[in-house]
């Protein structure tokens, strides 16, 4: 109790959020996100924007204005960074401790001088801290291709925490050391997002699952008809991989490359178009024999939309070359082992009476899942499009599953070719 009544910074009875401050850690400067409760800005700040649904013109500037007066980054020497405040806007945050709150998200881009070091600085850093003691931020990296962070998604690396020192009633600056980083990390983190990308990417496998259902069966008179030519499925299966990787490949490298500003609702469309086709095709031949051509042309979609994930990151042109070449190696490792792992079982089911039961059913599942994309990439969103995109984490359990019915079929069969061998041994034994 005494030292409750004496500490002056003492934690409050209901705990209060805390302002997170995000950085990116690009080639040139560092884009940082403030994510302040607007509760304790209002009182710090003197501008109370707690009750307003949206930022006037006076409110935006005078809170850049109040930002840029308590965020000051220097070198390790104390030479001041640049400091931007842009893209001001209200959003609502929610914590298990807090409940719901809203929050004043700003960004703002720290520039270094030229020619000095910037992956070592000092953050000063006191907005609201200064008149509301018991306030924190927690400072985290969120992207930094150089350490291997490249997926925004992922949590944030927690770097240190600015508070009041209850000492001094002074807010120290915060040492932010980044120097445990090189290209070979940034390599690797793109080989990792690749593979995370593509198993995330359900509209991509589905468009590749598509045209391999038809690699064991053969086309006659409009029609599938099986075919037990394994030599055959392997081969075309193979092939129809390679075009997809060639075309989309292609597609990844000249769009990331010449970092073209590609519109993502008409390429996401037209995805979800490809699927459909794919779709269609493994119910009724639409252009048997040519699934590999017309993998590498839609495999060229399926790249630009590829290349987006590259564009978020805003990479130099060193670091984008490294990346689109871990970016694509991710990507076929893991695509590659899927195929490998989807052919022994489309192989055995080939030969069942199952066979066009589970080709039409996953068929037309998949064309509703790619009408349901459509739709909701051209601005119709849809409860068909929610849960196509929640399937994507049944891939790997559908093609566990196809394997385990394959396992049941072989053993099922080589129990039919026994059975014969016995009742003729038996039958001898009786005579």
């Amino acid at each position: 109790m005494i030292v409750l009544l004496y500490n002056p910074i003492a934690a409050p009875a209901h705990p209060m959020p805390g302002t997170k401050v995000l950085l990116d850690v690009r080639e040139t400067a560092i884009n940082a996100e403030l994510l302040i409760p607007t509760t304790n800005l209002a009182e710090a700040s003197g501008i109370d924007v707690d009750l307003r649904t949206h930022l006037s013109v006076e409110d935006s500037a005078g809170l850049a204005s109040y930002l840029r007066g308590h965020l000051r980054p220097t070198t390790p020497d104390g030479v001041p960074w640049t400091v931007q405040i842009s893209d001001m806007h209200l959003d609502y945050a929610d914590q298990t401790a807090t409940g719901s709150y809203k929050e004043l998200v700003a960004r703002a881009v720290l520039t270094p001088p030229t020619g000095l070091d910037m992956r070592r600085f000092v953050l000063g850093y006191d907005a609201v801290i200064h008149k509301v003691v018991t306030h924190t931020a927690i400072v985290s990296v969120r992207q930094d291709w150089r350490a291997g962070r490249v997926d925004a998604g992922n949590d944030a690396r927690q770097v240190g925490v600015v508070r009041m020192d209850a000492e001094s009633m002074t807010v120290p600056p915060l040492s932010v050391d980044l120097t445990d980083a090189n290209a070979w990390r940034g390599f690797v983190g793109m080989v990792r997002l690749g593979g995370h990308h593509i198993l995330e990417g359900t509209d991509h496998l589905l468009f590749l699952f598509t045209l391999l259902l038809p690699a064991v069966l053969i086309a006659k008179t409009g029609h599938w008809h099986p075919d037990n030519r394994s030599r055959r499925a392997v081969r075309h299966i193979l092939t129809v991989t390679i075009a997809f990787t060639v075309g989309h490949s292609a597609a990844l490298v000249v769009s990331a490359l010449s970092r073209l500003e590609i519109p993502a609702r008409p390429i996401e469309t037209l995805i979800a178009a490809t699927i459909l086709v794919g779709g269609a095709h493994a119910v009724r031949p639409l252009f048997p024999g040519r699934e590999a051509v017309v993998a590498g042309i839609f495999g060229l979609v399926h790249g630009m939309a590829f290349s987006f994930s590259l564009a978020e990151l805003k990479l130099s042109t060193g670091q984008l070359a490294l990346s689109v070449l871990g970016f694509n190696l991710g990507i076929e490792a893991i695509q590659l082992l899927l195929v490998a792992l989807a052919l022994p079982p489309l192989l055995v089911l080939a030969t069942t009476r199952a066979q066009p039961v589970l080709r039409v059913g996953g068929s037309v599942l998949v064309i509703i899942a790619a009408l349901g994309w459509a739709f909701d990439r051209l601005g119709f969103a849809n409860p068909i499009a929610r849960a196509a995109d929640r399937g994507g984490t049944m891939i790997l359990p559908i093609i566990i599953t196809a394997a385990a019915l394959a396992v049941m079929v072989l053993a099922a069969q080589a129990l039919r070719q026994r059975s014969p061998v016995t009742s003729t041994a038996t039958a001898g034994v009786a005579n």
